[in-house]
């Protein structure tokens, strides 16, 4: 392999930022672009009067609501590392665009808020993370304000998540009396709130501070040296193999929005953060990233991030090779063959045409429709699949019609191209053909319904029916219609495919005991 190529490759590190809504996940996101150069102030999650916002939350109801609703991509340079940021939605109800995310990173950088500690969604997102062996960097966040120890902090981090964890650096003080902390990697002091040239105290071969300072005389000084030594003498020591394995976390101090400890954090990362990794296909194979023939899976697909040109872009994280504009590319699924023509990078909604690319970045290709989340692309003449992403079964379901019956070819067309993103899921009734979408939660919903009115200019009428159980068919050409009643409907999905919608889990197993020979599955 061109020696160039390998080079570019070994450079690329690919990671998520997961964490419980509110933890401060878009804010760090920020300062990590704003040290790469990326942007040249960073923004808040709420604009506020500045009316500056992240730049990773692009979606106008992202911007009202102050939550990020949709995975975003951002890339950028630093210390001759080429990053791509995936930033992903914290709130529950968008776990599956986060889980499919996921799939496409080599590492992940959970935050977590100091005052809360681990919090449901980190804790269902980390076991994502683990399930799949994903090395796991912490960033404990909010250290300018009161929270619970850092010692308990670690404790929880173990015993919650069942990880080992070993502290990169050590809080000294926190809330208002938070001083700076104690860099245990690059043995010096950093200090909060202070000019630049006297941000970093050096530190002594005995791990003391080294300078005269007035610190030294504080009980918050001396509180963080009583921990280091405990930590010393009894916690774990660090591993880069159990790191790489997803044994041991790198625990990292800090507060984002004060932009204190990130920097740290970021250029500590890069040392010991993975280079993109190989992938297992449905045959059994792994792929090296080092392959010369390029491929790539398509984890995302967005509608309308530039809503005057109803674009819509296929996220693919290349695995294999390198990606060059003009090249053709075969579609796994349908065997058909592409020259690719339109590509594009990333900061969020800004985008780039890009000429080329390689294995770990993430690139947008337009797609008229040819794509759906799951595709494999290649550049070779040997055409596979990578592994299966993750589609859940949805819980929620409602009937939606257009309030105005002449905005039909609108309202048709918006829903199909929402839908193709994997948010929400379509279905339909056999003969009526009214439409229904499921969702695992209720803000996919609202969401839906404001993209619709902002984005198709379509406003709908969406007739909630409950929480069902959904049910896909083994055995479809044994269903009959008769076989449905009060407690079940039969509606076919957006692939033709019959569903079977139960009112609750006692009318599945009614179902299944008297039709034994139907054989029923879920998604996930």
């Amino acid at each position: 392999m061109d020696l160039n190529l390998t080079d570019e490759i070994l450079k690329r590190r690919t990671f998520a930022i997961i964490s419980h809504p509110d933890a401060g996940k878009t804010t760090i996101t920020e300062k990590l672009l704003y040290f790469g150069g990326a942007i040249r102030d960073a923004g808040t999650v709420k604009g506020k009067k500045s009316g500056k916002f992240a730049t990773s939350d692009w979606m106008e109801i992202e911007k009202q609501r102050g939550i990020s609703v949709t995975s975003s991509v951002m890339q950028f340079d630093f210390n001759d590392c080429r990053i791509n940021i995936l930033d992903t939605p914290g709130h529950q109800d968008f776990s599956e665009d986060t889980y499919r995310t996921l799939m496409a990173v080599d590492s992940a950088v959970m935050i977590v808020d100091a005052a809360k500690g681990i919090e449901a969604q980190t804790l269902k997102l980390f076991k994502v993370c683990r399930m799949r062996g994903i090395p796991i960097f912490t960033f404990i966040n909010k250290l300018d304000r009161q929270g619970k120890e850092p010692l308990e902090l670690m404790e929880e981090l173990e015993e919650v998540l069942g990880i080992q964890s070993y502290a990169m650096n050590w809080p000294i003080g926190m809330g208002k009396e938070f001083l700076g902390i104690y860099d245990r990697f690059n043995k010096r002091i950093e200090q909060f709130r202070v000019e630049e040239s006297d941000k970093y105290l050096p530190i002594d071969e005995n791990g003391e501070l080294a300078v005269d300072h007035s610190m030294k005389q504080t009980s918050y000084y001396t509180q963080a040296m009583e921990d280091i030594l405990l930590l010393n003498e009894a916690g774990n020591n660090f591993d880069k193999e159990k790191v790489l394995s997803g044994d041991l976390t790198p625990v990292f101090f800090g507060s984002a929005l004060t932009n204190f400890g990130v920097q740290t954090f970021l250029e500590t990362y890069l040392q010991f953060a993975p280079t993109p990794q190989p992938r297992n296909t449905d045959i059994g194979e792994e792929v090296s990233p080092l392959n010369e023939e390029f491929s790539g899976f398509i984890f995302k697909i967005q509608a309308n991030m530039n809503p005057a040109h109803r674009d819509r872009i296929a996220f693919v994280r290349i695995v294999s090779g390198k990606f060059e504009r003009g090249m053709n590319i075969t579609l796994a699924r349908t065997g058909k063959n592409f020259k690719v023509t339109q590509s594009t990078q990333f900061l969020a909604d800004d985008r780039e045409t890009v000429d080329v690319a390689v294995a770990g970045d993430i690139i947008g290709l337009y797609d008229v429709g040819n794509y759906q989340i799951g595709d494999t692309v290649v550049g070779g003449k040997k055409a596979f699949n990578y592994e299966k992403l993750p589609q859940f079964t949805p819980e929620l379901f409602v009937k939606v019609t257009a309030k105005n019956v002449l905005k039909s070819k609108h309202f048709h067309k918006g829903i199909l191209q929402l839908v193709q993103e994997g948010a929400i899921q379509y279905y339909k009734t056999l003969h009526t053909e009214e439409v229904i979408l499921g969702a695992v939660g209720q803000l996919q919903f609202e969401v839906f319904e404001h993209r619709m009115k902002s984005e198709y200019n379509v406003d709908v009428r969406m007739e909630p029916i409950g929480s069902k159980v959904a049910r896909w068919i083994e055995n479809e050409e044994e269903v009959k219609e008769s076989m449905t009643g009060p407690r079940s409907m039969l509606v076919r999905d957006r692939y033709d495919n019959y569903v079977f919608l139960f009112e609750n889990e006692f009318a599945t197993r009614w179902f299944q005991d008297k039709y034994e020979h139907i054989k029923l599955y879920n998604l996930l």
